[in-house]
């Protein structure tokens, strides 16, 4: 049954209204949640706020590396040390590394451009300091609704957004509702502010309704894959911070890694491959496997022949990020509502850092909100928003920031020259920009024009496949539900995907969603498509070469329930 047809059964959906509707209970949401009610109570007034998380509870689905800088927390929560923010192991070193496929070269730290520094910043797990941000919005009377994802937007008969439905539950396989149906519910808001997080579902429609990124250069993302380990003390060197650039990545491919460690022993590594990658046979789950094993890394890994604790492999996690920076963010406003945070695409790309950016503009946009509805207005513009944005910090900040992802699409050589230029001899004050025209799905060529690329098996130790590592990342879906990972045309995969392209679904994903299997009633392949392992990335909706698959939100709490991301 299709939702229209659902709605003329067992409709119409109970509704509920509110001054500002949030989705998603991330870094920007909460901050959003948060500022409204400090605005409403230092006036004297009250403004009633919801926020809607499909999670299982705030910070289930947040994943990044992360270094966070405090800057906006400050200006949000200023006494967040008194009130326990986990924020609890400062950078004490930052180590650049240059890779080769044996041997490093390390980039002395006065030569670092300032982007690359992280004095007074933070290794954090993002999604503690979430969870914190949900007590705190929660104390100030802020709704919050785990397990309900924004499925729809809803609009005025003028096209104005008035709020969002959450998905229906109890669908099975078959479309049609089951004995455990529930059907979703209206959430009404005089504004509705978006804050899924990069690529968002419904920030997607909205953009493409409103025509919000005409004459932006297209967005890039890139996929980061995340690992959080437990290591022996004696290699633990808390608040040391490892980036590196080069191996096992080709030259013409932009990403790199990170280590951090944080407190308790533990250990972050993750790794960030561009999804402009033109290589149809790479796979940026293999490259994260294979980086591990440079000499310099696995060090941190390794030592039980000399006695040391064996290291253990606590969590595993992927999520796409925006890299688009200042060039490529769209209109931030429309009727009824705004994008906040990775949604817009807000990450500073140069600095590996979104959190920041994604609590300031959460606080910008709900002061647009608050002054708008004390005023009685309703579903128009709030204007107020991008126009603060242009006097702020941040967008100085993304302003110096704006050539990064476009000079290292010209190679690693020409990425870190120019970038040194920019940000360490000119110090952001950058007379040119450069402009970027192809979005990355335009960029994977034919397989017949590639090379194909062998990757080594892993060891079980250090190296994992997918399922294993799906499986710490403690995913799970209800099964009899539709799949979450539509296509638009399901021969797409096998007609274009598969001879041109080599199939690079099965690659792209980290979480094995995707596979070619053989199809015994045509004697060739068909595309399988597993949506319990989904880790809710996104990439497979940036990437796809066709823009075939359509990511939608699953029934309410499915997806992973990360634990220390």
């Amino acid at each position: 049954m299709t939702n229209d047809e659902i709605l003329a059964q067992f409709g119409p959906r109970e509704s509920m209204e509110y001054d500002v509707v949030v989705v998603g209970a991330g870094p920007a949401g909460l901050s959003t949640a948060i500022r409204l009610k400090q605005l409403a109570a230092s006036h004297g007034k009250e403004i009633s706020v919801v926020v809607l998380e499909k999670g299982s509870e705030p910070g289930a689905h947040i994943l990044s590396g992360a270094i966070m800088d405090p800057r906006a927390l400050y200006e949000l929560l200023p006494d967040w040390e008194e009130m326990g923010a986990p924020l609890n192991q400062p950078v004490t070193q930052d180590t650049f590394l240059m890779l080769t496929e044996t041997g490093a070269t390390r980039t002395p730290n006065f030569m670092l451009p300032h982007n690359f520094h992280n004095e007074g910043n933070y290794i954090v797990s993002l999604g503690n300091v979430v969870r914190w941000l949900a007590q705190q919005a929660e104390a100030l009377g802020v709704e919050i609704f785990p397990g309900f994802p924004a499925a729809e937007v809803l609009y005025t008969e003028d096209g104005k957004v008035r709020g969002v439905a959450t998905g229906n539950m109890g669908i099975g396989k078959d479309g049609e509702p089951t004995e455990n149906f529930q059907l979703g519910m209206e959430l009404l808001g005089k504004y509705t502010i978006f804050a899924e997080g990069a690529r968002g579902h419904l920030g997607r429609q909205l953009i493409a309704k409103y025509e919000l990124d005409e004459g932006k250069d297209p967005q890039s993302y890139g996929i980061g894959i995340k690992e959080l380990w437990e290591i022996d003390p004696a290699r633990h060197e808390p608040g040391l911070a490892v980036h590196t650039a080069g191996w096992p990545l080709p030259s013409d491919t932009y990403g790199g890694s990170f280590l951090y460690h944080a407190e308790n022993n533990q250990v972050v590594v993750g790794f960030v491959v561009g999804l402009d990658y033109q290589n149809p046979y790479l796979s940026p789950f293999e490259e994260f496997q294979r980086f591990k094993t440079h000499p310099n890394i696995r060090w941190y890994f390794e030592g039980q022949d000399k006695g040391l604790k064996a290291p253990k492999r606590l969590s595993y996690g992927a999520r796409a990020i925006t890299a688009g920076g200042l060039l490529s963010l769209p209109k931030t406003i429309f009727p009824g509502g705004a994008l906040v945070g990775c949604d817009a695409g807000y990450l500073n790309a140069s600095r590996i850092k979104g959190s920041h950016a994604a609590i300031k503009t959460g606080m910008l946009a709900a002061e647009a909100a608050y002054d708008a509805v004390m005023a009685g207005r309703q579903h128009d513009e709030l204007t107020g928003y991008p126009a603060a944005f242009e006097r702020s910090w941040l967008h100085t900040e993304l302003k110096k920031a704006r050539n990064f992802k476009q000079w290292f699409k010209k190679g690693i050589a020409v990425g870190t020259i120019m970038t040194g230029i920019e940000q360490f001899l000119l110090r952001g004050h950058v007379p040119w920009t450069i402009h970027r025209n192809q979005p990355d799905n335009e960029r994977l060529k034919r397989a017949s024009a590639s090379k194909k690329i062998n990757y080594p098996k892993p060891d079980g130790k250090l190296t994992f496949d997918r399922l294993s590592s799906v499986f710490i990342s403690n995913t799970n879906h209800e099964e009899n539900q539709p799949a979450h990972l539509t296509l638009k045309n399901a021969a797409v995969p096998t007609q274009i995907n598969l001879p041109e392209y080599a199939g690079p679904e099965g690659r792209y994903c980290p979480a094995g969603v995707y596979e070619f299997v053989p199809d015994e009633s045509s004697g060739k392949e068909r595309l399988q498509i597993n949506a319990q392992n989904c880790v809710h990335c996104k990439t497979c909706d940036i990437k796809d070469p066709t823009q075939n698959i359509v990511w939608v939100t699953p029934e309410g709490g499915g997806g992973p329930n990360y634990v220390g991301m």
